[in-house]
């Protein structure tokens, strides 16, 4: 079980001072799509090289061009590339083949998802390497949570690692980690508090010490 930071609301100096403070405890920093958007693929590009021994995930949400996307984020240095699950197979497969070409990964992204069963199995099938329920902003404003969904994909997926997303912090990691994906996604759980540093601590050993339980 690895832990991701994201990161969504900051510039890139900010961006690089909360993973320098919290780099011990995380596994991936994921420059998220409001990053991207403001500050382009040179955010993922000065991430990276100021923490080359982490892994770091462009949350670009590939809809279009995949093969393309893919290849500019990898070439930015990401080593894990997004596109949403809502993107045509053919896209999703170029997408798949650019980054197995560049020794990349994907991470299909379930947002907005009507159909998570089926949809799941379809791009198991297509080679992403990751499948992750994501619970938008908007959406956790009206209470929703993604266990059930979680539950779902895992019932289907053979090959694909799970990842869960979206209002995740300590106070409903229990949960999230009973749920078992690949990959647990912490943004403002982490980034919104005082001691980054001590939260991150206690989000990876609550997820160390159920591995070991």
């Amino acid at each position: 079980m690895k832990l991701q930071l994201a990161l969504d609301l900051v510039n890139i100096p900010e961006a690089i001072e909360v993973v320098k403070e919290v780099q011990a405890f995380i596994d991936i920093v994921e420059i998220g799509t409001p990053v991207i958007n403001k500050e382009g693929l040179k955010a993922v590009a000065e991430v990276k090289a100021a923490f080359p021994n982490l892994e770091v995930l462009a949350d670009v949400k590939i809809m279009d061009a995949a093969a393309y996307e893919v290849a500019n984020a990898a070439a930015a240095g990401a080593d894990i590339v997004t596109i949403l699950a809502q993107a045509e197979d053919s896209s999703i497969r170029g997408a798949v083949e650019e980054a197995k070409k560049q020794g990349k990964k994907i991470l299909v992204d379930m947002i907005a998802v009507k159909d998570i069963k089926a949809r799941a199995a379809e791009l198991d099938e297509l080679g992403a390497d990751y499948i992750c329920v994501h619970t938008g902003y908007d959406l956790q404003a009206e209470g929703k949570d993604s266990f059930a969904d979680l539950r779902t994909i895992k019932s289907v997926v053979k090959n694909a690692k799970t990842a869960i997303a979206g209002g995740i912090k300590l106070e409903t990691l229990p949960e999230v980690i009973e749920a078992q994906p690949d990959l647990i996604i912490v943004g403002g759980g982490i980034t919104s508090k005082e001691n980054k540093r001590a939260e991150a601590e206690k989000i990876q050993k609550m997820m160390k010490e159920s591995v070991t339980a």
